[in-house]
C-alpha cells in the first residue's frame, strides 16, 4: 500500500482560554493558525504552490472561526493561492481526523503534499452563545428521543458512576498529569514542536505553556467542588428536561456521583497545531526527510448518551486492522477530556501506565478542541524520537460518542 509520511509537526503554546486573561485571547484564529503554517514552511523549505490542500480541524465554526478557517489561515500565512483549504468538524476529534484525511488522500494516490492540523479559540467572544441549544442534538426532538445526549461533564460523571471509579483515583491521575507536564516542560520535551506566537507589532504574545499548575497537590484537588452537579439540573427543554434527565432516560435509576471538577477535567485553552504530510515520491524528489509514516487510521462509535467511551473500541479496531497487539505499541496518547476517559482507557486495555500520556495531558496542559488531536500526534512523535522508540497510538473521545485513532511509526 502507498505510504503517507509525516515530514514535520509544530504547535503553538496553549494559552488560557478566557478573554482578558489568556495571552492568546486577542489573536485572530486565522492569525494563530498562520503561525504554525509559516513555521512549517520555514522548517521544511517547501514551496506552498505544491501544497495540494490544507485540511483543518475546528469545532466551533462560527464568528471569527467561521468561513473555512483552513483556507483563510493558509492565505493569512502567505501560502500561494494555488494551495486549497478545507475545514472539518468531528468535535474534539477534529485534529486527528484532519491528519487522517490528509494521510488517506496521499495513500490513495490523489495528493502529494498536504498540511493538516487545527485551531480552536476557546476564548472566542460569543462562543458559548453560539452553542445554543447546548445539547448535541441541537433541538432535534426525534433524535433526542432515540439518543439522548447530555453535557460532556455530566456524561463523564455518569461513566465514573457506572464504572465504579472513585474521585480519589481520578484526582490521583490529575495530579500525575500535572507532575508529568511539569517534568516535560522543565526537561524541554516540547521544545522541538513549540512555536512562539508573535503579534502584528512584533511583540511576543506567548512562548510557553500558560495553563499548567505545577503547585497542584492531592489536597488542593480534594478541596475543589464538583463542577457538574448544579449543571446536571439545568433545564434544557420547554418540558423541564434537564441534563441529568437526558442521562437517566438511557440509564433509568442511575444516581450520578459527581466526581469531576476543574482540576480533573481538561483545561479551557486557545491553541493551534499543524503537520506536513507527503508522499514518498514527493519527499524524495524534494529532499524532505520523513520523521514517521502513518501506519493505520480508524474511527469508532459508542453510546451517544455516555459520549466519551469510544477511545477503547477505536484502539481495538485500529489494532485489528493492522494485526498488531497492544504490546506492539510503545506509547499511547489518549486525550484527557476528563480524568475518567484516560482512567477507563488504561483499565479496559490493561495498559502499563508508564506508556500512557507520559508528558501529561489536557488536565494539565489544556484542550483546544479542534487542535488537540494534531497536538497529540506531534507530541507522541517527539517523544518516540526522544526515547528512541518505534510506534505510537493516538486517540480521543468526541461528542456524539465517537473516537478517531491513528498509529504512527518512526522512520530512521
Amino acid at each position: 500500500m502507498p505510504e503517507a509520511w509525516i515530514i514535520d509537526a509544530c504547535r503553538t503554546p496553549r494559552g488560557i482560554g478566557k478573554q482578558g486573561k489568556g495571552a492568546l485571547a486577542d489573536i485572530h484564529p486565522q492569525q494563530l493558525g498562520a503561525t504554525v503554517l509559516r513555521a512549517l514552511v520555514e522548517r521544511t523549505g517547501i514551496d506552498t504552490r505544491d501544497v495540494d490542500d490544507v485540511i483543518w480541524g475546528t469545532s466551533a465554526q462560527v464568528h471569527t472561526q467561521g468561513g473555512d478557517l483552513g483556507r483563510m489561515t493558509a492565505l493569512d500565512a502567505g501560502f500561494a493561492v494555488e494551495s486549497s483549504g478545507i475545514t472539518l468538524d468531528r468535535f474534539c476529534g477534529s485534529g486527528i481526523s484532519a491528519v487522517n484525511f490528509a494521510a488517506a488522500t496521499i495513500m490513495a494516490g490523489q495528493e502529494d503534499l498536504v498540511v493538516a492540523g487545527g485551531t480552536e479559540m476557546m476564548s472566542m467572544p460569543g462562543r458559548r452563545g453560539s452553542d445554543k441549544p447546548s445539547v448535541m442534538d441541537c433541538g432535534n426532538m426525534r433524535l433526542r428521543a432515540a439518543h439522548p445526549q447530555s453535557h460532556q461533564g455530566v456524561a463523564a460523571d455518569a461513566i465514573a458512576t457506572l464504572e465504579g471509579i472513585s474521585r480519589a483515583d481520578l484526582d490521583a491521575l490529575a495530579l500525575l498529569s500535572q507532575q508529568r507536564a511539569d517534568h516535560a516542560i522543565r526537561g524541554g520535551h516540547f521544545d522541538r514542536s513549540l512555536v512562539r506566537v508573535v503579534r502584528e507589532d512584533g511583540s511576543v504574545a506567548l512562548d510557553r505553556e500558560e495553563f499548567p499548575r505545577s503547585n497542584t497537590t492531592l489536597e488542593s484537588l480534594a478541596a475543589l467542588k464538583p463542577s457538574f452537579a448544579a449543571l446536571a439540573d439545568v433545564v434544557v427543554d420547554a418540558d423541564g428536561t434537564t441534563y441529568r434527565d437526558l442521562v437517566t432516560r438511557a440509564f433509568p435509576g442511575l444516581e450520578i456521583d459527581h466526581v469531576h471538577h476543574a482540576g480533573n477535567s481538561s483545561g479551557v485553552v486557545d491553541g493551534s497545531a499543524a503537520l506536513l504530510l507527503a508522499s514518498p515520491d514527493y519527499a524524495r524528489a524534494h529532499g524532505l526527510k520523513p520523521r514517521a509514516r502513518v501506519v493505520a487510521m480508524a474511527n469508532a462509535g459508542d453510546s451517544p448518551t455516555l459520549m466519551l467511551n469510544a477511545p477503547v473500541p477505536a484502539a481495538r479496531k485500529i489494532l485489528r486492522k493492522t494485526g498488531m497487539e497492544l504490546a506492539d505499541i510503545d506509547l499511547f496518547e489518549v486525550n484527557e477530556a476528563f480524568a475518567v476517559v484516560a482512567e477507563k482507557f488504561i483499565r479496559d486495555l490493561d495498559l502499563d501506565r508508564e506508556k500512557v500520556n507520559v508528558n501529561g495531558g489536557a488536565m494539565a496542559l489544556g484542550h483546544p478542541i479542534g487542535a488537540t488531536g494534531a497536538i497529540l500526534i506531534g507530541t507522541i512523535l517527539d517523544e518516540l524520537e526522544r526515547r528512541d522508540l518505534e510506534r505510537g497510538l493516538v486517540t480521543m473521545c468526541a461528542a456524539g460518542g465517537m473516537a478517531p485513532a491513528i498509529i504512527i511509526e518512526r522512520i530512521g
